[in-house]
């Protein structure tokens, strides 16, 4: 592959980056042509050992995606980060997104319960205008049910930024694990 069709394909593969890092990335690669034919290596040859172009921009937008979600913590960007290692290894469908979907719907349950929980003197109220007769016990326990609610609500808050933050790092872990940065 020469050097142009190089740069083209692995341009095309990025185009989820912005101008400016894709240029730093693309000029980068040109640099690695220019000094491999200094050497006298030909472009096939440097094509070569710079690999895939796919698989180069599998790993690049996985570390793009990494950085986005370790700077700004966003339900969005530990998705595309999520997705973007889930790509490099198949075997990572296992390893990365089993844990995801069981931490995430344990995360969403109990925010679930937390919301539930502080409804609760809005459901008695309404039970009581429309439905049985009125029982302190029924409001005491609404009532007992709501503190619980707002004060898992705050837990909930808690655990969703460790949730993220511990996430993010094990993500990381796999991402070098799966291009062979770990010794």
């Amino acid at each position: 592959m020469s050097k142009d069709q190089f740069i083209k394909e692995l341009s095309a593969l990025l185009k989820e980056l912005s101008t400016k890092e894709k240029q730093d990335v693309l000029s980068d690669y040109e640099e690695h042509f220019q000094f491999g034919m200094e050497e006298g290596k030909t472009e096939n040859e440097i094509a070569d050992s710079l690999g895939s172009p796919k698989v180069l921009a599998k790993e690049i937008l996985a570390n793009y995606y990494l950085e986005n979600a370790k700077d700004a913590q966003t339900a969005g960007n530990v998705m595309r980060a999520v997705w973007a290692v889930i790509g490099l290894s198949f075997f990572n469908i296992i390893i990365v997104l089993g844990p995801f979907i069981g931490l995430v719907a344990v995360i969403l349950a109990g925010w679930a319960v937390s919301i539930a929980g502080i409804s609760t003197p809005l459901l008695t109220l309404l039970n009581n205008l429309f439905g049985s007769s009125f029982d302190f016990f029924e409001w005491f326990l609404s009532f007992a049910y709501c503190g619980a609610g707002l004060l898992l609500f705050v837990g909930m808050q808690w655990i969703t930024k460790w949730f993220i933050r511990g996430f993010i790092r094990y993500i990381s872990f796999n991402s070098a694990l799966v291009k062979g940065g770990i010794k």
